[in-house]
């Protein structure tokens, strides 16, 4: 099994080991689904958005391409061909002001883009069909998250993004670190199988 794990946080994965002023509850619960995974053998690829110096900005040459359907650029054709051969991607991003940040957004605009379609059928963009995990950590209760925003990160990523390439096995987890105890936030990673 190929799983594809897609991680957006400044501070990159080196953040994992909550050293002050250097820490990210992402960059934890990254961390401990990459450790998970590899004791079950399971080979992960890591995209580490900001320790790649990914540019998630559309510009004009690129929205060109896109139009167009040719490359958008090396490091865009390679993260798609990771993803070509993933059996499962698993997203690991914060929430800030109720959405996804500009390198995941930037990632799916770019990765995911018109040039892509190889006939009609959007299937043939991911053609192994893979489980799609999303992983966020919001300062937002889960619950208002949901009631009083609608849960804008689900809809954009599972209906208007990856339910129209067909991609319909999506699983949505929400941590809540800043409303936790410092026993609760280390439970759930120890925990972290449950949310895969």
């Amino acid at each position: 099994m190929k799983t594809i794990l897609i991680f957006d946080h400044p501070y990159t994965l080196a953040a994992s080991h909550n050293q002050p002023h250097f820490r990210s509850y992402s960059a934890a619960v990254a961390q401990k689904v990459i450790d998970h995974l590899h004791q079950k053998n399971i080979n992960v690829d890591i995209i580490d958005l900001h320790q790649d110096k990914f540019d998630p900005v559309m510009h004009a040459e690129d929205l060109n391409n896109w139009r167009t359907k040719r490359s958008l650029n090396s490091q865009v054709d390679h993260y798609f061909n990771q993803l070509l051969q993933a059996d499962q991607i698993i997203f690991v991003f914060p929430i800030w002001w109720e959405l996804m940040p500009a390198m995941t957004k930037g990632f799916i605009d770019k990765v995911l883009s018109k040039n892509r379609l190889q006939s009609s059928n959007p299937r043939v963009v991911l053609p192994k069909n893979p489980k799609i995990t999303i992983l966020t950590i919001a300062g937002t209760p889960t619950f208002l998250y949901k009631v009083k925003y609608g849960n804008p990160v689900l809809k954009a990523l599972y209906r208007g993004t990856f339910k129209k390439i067909g991609l319909k096995n999506v699983h949505w987890h929400n941590f809540n670190a800043e409303d936790e105890s410092a026993n609760k936030r280390a439970a759930d990673l120890e925990h972290i199988s449950k949310f895969l």
